[in-house]
């Protein structure tokens, strides 16, 4: 008997309704664009739809982060549905889409956070030099002293080729880290390299017994060395995981310690906790996982939608998960013990594959008697699930809402994503396109 197909719509009921706009943002057409963008040597332009569920959900958040830039960096819209004219000049093909200008020229996308807090920190990065020329040892010092990590080159003059390499780096890394460079290789001295290098420093803040504070990079500089170098040394052992910082993070499997971490307010007790991880998961490195410390408060959503997790278990106790670049999903149940002993047992059932994973899924309904034909076919079943209650399938990627798959019969981790029209001939049309499509590649497979 053959399998029923499925066509899957994936929905969010509501979106968040926009703010009104405020003051701090510039509102930008096809007639004053130009003009107005070259009197700003660094602006952030939102292109824009009023009529975009993910538009509203920046604006308030691009609103505020407009108000704390204010005098620093200048925020601007441009709304596309009556200004398409500046909007098709830059190549504006989905909304929202972020540029940055500098004088006027698109000098490149903003791939940064879509937090108030995000958008600050990062565009407050787009101004001033992009490496800091560093002449003393308190200048060095200084720089170093700072919440971030830092990069900070070390050359033996102004013509060296190095340097010009390096500053290039800077230029198209400056958004995501924080560069500085001197021409006095007696500052280097000082941390125990006597030629041209790179030093990275980890942030102060995190200085711990069970990893260096800085690393020297003495290999062939290039772009792509030293970004490949950063990338591979500036997290350390167990980074603090941010909402700015988390996408970087998660592109490897993630393990996430989350307690009450404040470097900001309590960093003795923040690194009390980080220091219990550190010791037991520095026994685990180098197979294939990766590890973050985070705070609690600032996942709470998270932890109770993607992981089940609510505030009253363990109490102020930390939480484990584990998130794989899959998507795959674990919970560490048991309860955290200050000598590290629970979170060592968790790691050895993780790699022994003992763990079970969890998944997010509503109660399955005790009726489904609501009407799943579109035509009189028996092998065609019409489904939907909430994308937002329940943990999506991985094959099926969900960027918005409505999302529509067709899963052939057999094949349903190849799903086809549908495009078209939201009308009835219009998905009745993708329906037999797509069965006949399969039916061919069936017979060919014979």
């Amino acid at each position: 008997m053959a399998a029923a197909i499925r066509l899957f719509f994936f929905f969010l009921s509501t979106f968040p309704a926009a703010l009104s706009s405020r003051g701090d943002v510039l509102e930008l057409g096809d007639a004053d664009f130009d003009y107005l963008a070259t009197e700003h040597e660094t602006m952030l332009v939102k292109f824009y739809a009023p009529w975009c569920g993910h538009c509203k959900k920046l604006s308030p958040e691009f609103d505020r982060a407009a108000s704390r830039l204010k005098g620093i960096v200048q925020l601007a819209k441009v709304d596309c549905t009556a200004h398409s004219e500046t909007c098709g000049r830059f190549g504006v093909s989905g909304y929202p889409t972020l540029k940055i200008f500098r004088s006027g020229k698109d000098s490149a996308p903003y791939d940064g956070p879509r937090t108030a807090d995000g958008i600050s920190q990062y565009m407050k990065k787009q101004t001033g030099p992009d490496s800091v020329l560093l002449r003393t040892h308190s200048d060095l010092q200084t720089f170093i002293s700072h919440y971030e990590p830092s990069v900070v080159g070390v050359f033996s003059g102004e013509d060296s080729a190095r340097l010009s390499e390096f500053l290039k780096a800077a230029a198209l890394l400056r958004e995501q880290f924080r560069f500085a460079h001197t021409t006095d290789l007696r500052l280097g001295a000082e941390h125990g390299v006597q030629s041209e290098s790179v030093l990275l420093f980890r942030s102060p803040r995190l200085s711990s017994k069970f990893e260096d504070s800085v690393v020297v990079f003495s290999d062939h500089l290039t772009i792509s060395s030293l970004r490949r170098f950063i990338r591979d040394h500036i997290h350390g052992l167990c980074p603090h995981m941010t909402t700015e910082n988390r996408e970087r993070l998660r592109v490897r499997d993630l393990l996430t310690v989350y307690y009450d971490l404040d470097y900001h307010l309590n960093p003795r007790v923040s690194n009390y906790w980080r220091n219990r991880v550190m010791k037991v998961v520095s026994q685990y490195s180098g197979r294939g996982l990766t590890f973050s410390v985070a705070n609690k408060k600032d996942f709470l959503s998270e932890l109770e939608d993607d992981f089940g997790l609510g505030t009253e278990d363990g109490g102020d106790l930390p939480f484990v998960t584990v998130r794989t670049k899959l998507g795959h999903k674990f919970t560490m149940r048991e309860e955290f013990t200050r000598d590290g002993q629970s979170l060592a047992r968790f790691l050895d059932d993780y790699f022994a594959g003992r763990l079970k994973r969890y998944v997010k899924s509503e109660p399955a309904p005790e009726r489904n008697s609501a009407p799943v034909k579109l035509v009189s076919d028996p092998n065609i079943v019409i489904a939907k699930m909430n994308a937002v209650d329940n943990d999506v399938p991985l094959a099926y990627d969900v960027p918005g809402f409505p999302t529509i798959y067709f899963a052939p019969m057999g094949r349903k981790d190849e799903p086809i994503r549908y495009e078209g029209g939201r009308e009835l001939k219009d998905l009745l049309k993708f329906v037999k396109t797509s069965r006949s499509r399969m039916a061919d590649a069936s017979r060919d497979e014979l």
